[in-house]
């Protein structure tokens, strides 16, 4: 029976201070029972001596100093996992909150996770195909790579996300899929609007989520994706299933943090983060791999807002080191219309060349990719002279790059929400696109591709 003890000593805010305690450990759960007998979970943040700092999981009020009791359970946060899991929705703690029964686990899981020996680690390499052709065709996703999105507030990407979950998949294998979605600090209608949309179309069936709200507590929204880790884990490494983890919004988790942090009364880092955020946000980011003798991988798409549209801001910074790449979505574009609005020049997937050619997707394909790239940029560039030094100044060459931007924009980057382009599509408007311009400029695709696939107007 775990020892009780009723030293509580203060209250502040998310934290309290217990006295006198023995062999209690870091991290270590615990119970605290109110004198009406209502019971509420903590967890050691701090041991100094005899002293316990707790973090309370839910609000502070009616805690009696007096007539309080807590008892430590001896061991950190756990999350029963089973398959039962698949298509359930669940809270930021891991408790079921769309009406259905509890999971009978098959094991208990500790949620801070094992962090993945590099010399286990395999490459990541195989194309998962999400039905978007601007990642695709030019940022692929390559199974077991962690590629985050940069967006920016009112720019839709909870669309792109739940589009990304009800479409990706492993082609050309029967192995199992299953989506493993984290929303933090989403308010009611997100949260409602990801469910409906899972649920329509059928992609709950091989979905986990997890959901934090905005009005759940701030140490609730650090242990949600833990939780989801956790689970894709069990799911990647023990029913070796191919997992996509969405991690939405990064943004929201990094503020509990800083909130966190400001009521432990830590030093402030950079813009009052605390200093020890990349250690924290790389002991999430590197969970996601591939892992040798075991069939499973988890492929990570973590999604944030950069505060003020700023690239440079800690949270952006940081995760872009830590990730293998980022899909930037832009204000311009949305403003224009493309859905999704996403910027392909400044986006990156540095393992894209893993995932694509022969046997993989197309042996074109990396020709396509790269012609698609320059022209485009090619085609901004006579834009802005367009715009400064009207059209008479363009070249006719010129005029061709500039209609090739925007049908660019228009036709490969727009195809809305429902859209789910498979390879060959998206391959198949980029050749499209590709005749617009004369084959003489084609400087970056094979003759023997042209040959194939290129048809003059």
């Amino acid at each position: 029976m775990p020892k009780e003890y009723r030293t509580i000593q203060e209250v502040a805010g998310p934290l309290m201070l217990v006295r006198g305690v023995e062999g209690v450990t870091y991290n270590e759960l615990g119970e605290i029972e109110l004198f009406s007998g209502e019971k509420r979970r903590c967890k050691v943040l701090e041991i100094d001596g005899g002293n316990a700092l707790m973090q309370l999981f839910e609000s502070s009020t009616g805690i009696n100093l007096s007539n309080s009791k807590v008892r430590f359970l001896g061991r950190s946060m756990e999350l029963g996992v089973s398959e039962d899991m698949l298509s359930r929705v669940f809270d930021g703690l891991g408790r079921p909150i769309d009406g259905g029964p509890e999971i009978l686990p098959d094991k208990r899981m500790d949620i801070n996770g094992l962090p993945m020996n590099p010399a286990a680690r395999n490459y990541p390499q195989e194309f998962i195909q999400t039905g978007i052709s601007a990642i695709d065709g030019l940022n692929t996703l390559v199974r077991g790579q962690k590629l985050p999105i940069f967006s920016a507030s009112g720019l839709p990407h909870a669309n792109l996300a739940a589009q990304i979950a009800r479409q990706a998949k492993v082609r050309g294998t029967s192995e199992p899929f299953a989506v493993v979605f984290a929303a933090m600090g989403i308010t009611f209608e997100e949260s409602n609007f990801f469910i409906q949309s899972f649920k329509e179309t059928g992609a709950i069936d091989r979905t986990v989520m997890f959901v934090n709200l905005a009005n759940d507590p701030a140490v609730e929204r650090i242990a949600t994706p833990r939780m989801a880790l956790t689970a894709a884990e069990y799911l990647a490494f023990e029913k070796n299933m191919h997992v996509l983890v969405i991690l939405t919004d990064i943004t929201n988790y990094a503020d509990a943090l800083r909130e966190v942090s400001a009521a432990r009364k830590e030093v402030p880092g950079r813009r009052g983060y605390p200093g020890y955020m990349y250690t924290d946000l790389a002991s999430l980011y590197e969970r996601a791999g591939r892992q040798k003798g075991k069939n499973g991988s988890i492929t990570m798409i973590p999604i944030l807002t950069m505060p003020e549209d700023d690239k440079t801001h800690p949270i952006p910074d940081l995760t872009g080191y830590i990730t293998e790449g980022q899909i930037i979505l832009s204000r311009e574009l949305f403003r224009k219309g493309v859905t999704p609005p996403i910027d392909v020049l400044p986006s990156l997937s540095r393992l894209k060349d893993k995932g694509i050619g022969e046997g993989k997707t197309r042996a074109d394909h990396a020709n396509t990719m790269n012609q698609l790239f320059a022209a485009y940029a090619r085609g901004k560039e006579a834009k802005e002279l367009m715009t400064i030094l009207g059209e008479a100044a363009l070249t006719d060459i010129d005029k061709l790059y500039a209609k090739f931007a925007d049908a660019f924009e228009q036709e490969y980057v727009s195809q809305g929400y429902d859209a789910n382009r498979d390879i060959e599509e998206t391959l198949a408007i980029g050749w499209k696109l590709l005749s617009i311009l004369p084959r003489s400029e084609l400087k970056r695709i094979k003759d023997v591709f042209l040959d194939q696939y290129y048809e003059a107007n």
